[in-house]
């Protein structure tokens, strides 16, 4: 069971604290929620407790697991020759996992495409989704802010990018 002072990942929407556990009736049915404040803009979520699961509410990783982060960004990124709707879709299915590793493989890709042939509308919409996610969760496991966080990541990212 998660407790208050949890850092903690909802799938889709980035890292996030538990500020409380409240009882909240919503229609028509008490249960319990988890009110999990996000670094970004404030924003605070309630997650009903007995939908954790479900949901995909993890909590953050530790230290030791950054480097494999980094290693992801660093790597060469991968080239899927289809239409953008099928690359769309395929990253989006990764974001959904709420694995930080697949959320790094979705921006160091985008990243690199965005480089190489500018994204369409979409992917750009996806490509800032999945930098917010990336970023919120290395903030809390790294301590440092938000600027720094995402700059690091695209010098991690443009050592692997094509004509760099």
């Amino acid at each position: 069971m998660l407790a208050i002072g949890d850092k903690v990942v909802y799938p889709m929407h980035g890292a996030g604290v538990i500020e409380a556990i409240e009882e909240h009736e919503v229609l028509g049915e008490r249960q319990l929620y988890y009110i999990l404040t996000m670094p970004f803009g404030g924003m605070k979520v309630m997650i009903p407790m007995q939908s954790v699961k479900s949901i995909g509410l993890r909590d953050i990783i530790g230290e030791l697991e950054v480097p494999k982060v980094v290693d992801i960004l660093q790597t060469a990124p991968v080239e899927i020759n289809v239409s953008w709707n099928r690359r769309f879709n395929s990253s989006l299915l990764k974001l959904k996992t709420g694995s930080i590793y697949e959320v790094a493989e979705v921006v160091k890709n985008l990243i690199a495409r965005d480089h190489s042939k500018k994204l369409s509308t979409g992917e750009r919409r996806l490509l800032d989704t999945a930098k917010q996610i990336l970023v919120s969760e290395l903030v809390l496991v790294c301590g440092k802010d938000a600027d720094s966080v995402e700059e690091w990541i695209y010098d991690l990212c443009q050592k692997n990018t094509p004509g760099n």
